[in-house]
């Protein structure tokens, strides 16, 4: 099972379970990959509303599709600004949120650690 899939079977697990740290976590990190697999817009140079396509899918364009390593990096990348960013919440005003922060990183390097079923 890839990651992406085990993380979307994780997500209502653990939303059934309401535990909102993972339910944060998986949401995130898979927004994170939905908007790695955006197509950037062309610019528009403001033509003629008649030029502009027409039609039921005319100005719809394929996603870009990720690899598993793509993935695993995109992933990585989400847990590593978590912990980056509570390593640099300081005093105890913040201590609730790095905290919360660590432990959002620590369900993605869980999901990373597992094998692949």
């Amino acid at each position: 099972m890839s990651l992406r899939a085990r993380m979307r079977a994780a997500l209502p697990e653990a939303m059934r379970a309401r535990d909102r740290v993972a339910v944060k976590a998986l949401r995130t990190a898979l927004a994170a990959l939905d908007n790695a697999e955006a197509v950037p817009m062309p610019e528009s140079r403001g033509g003629a509303i008649e030029h502009s396509p027409v039609g039921v899918g005319a100005a719809e364009v394929a996603r870009r599709e990720l690899s598993e390593t793509s993935i695993a990096e995109i992933v990585r990348a989400e847990a590593t600004e978590r912990l980056e960013t509570a390593a640099t919440l300081t005093g105890t005003a913040h201590a609730e949120r790095a905290e919360q922060l660590r432990a959002e990183a620590a369900v993605l390097l869980r999901l990373l650690d597992e094998p692949p079923a």
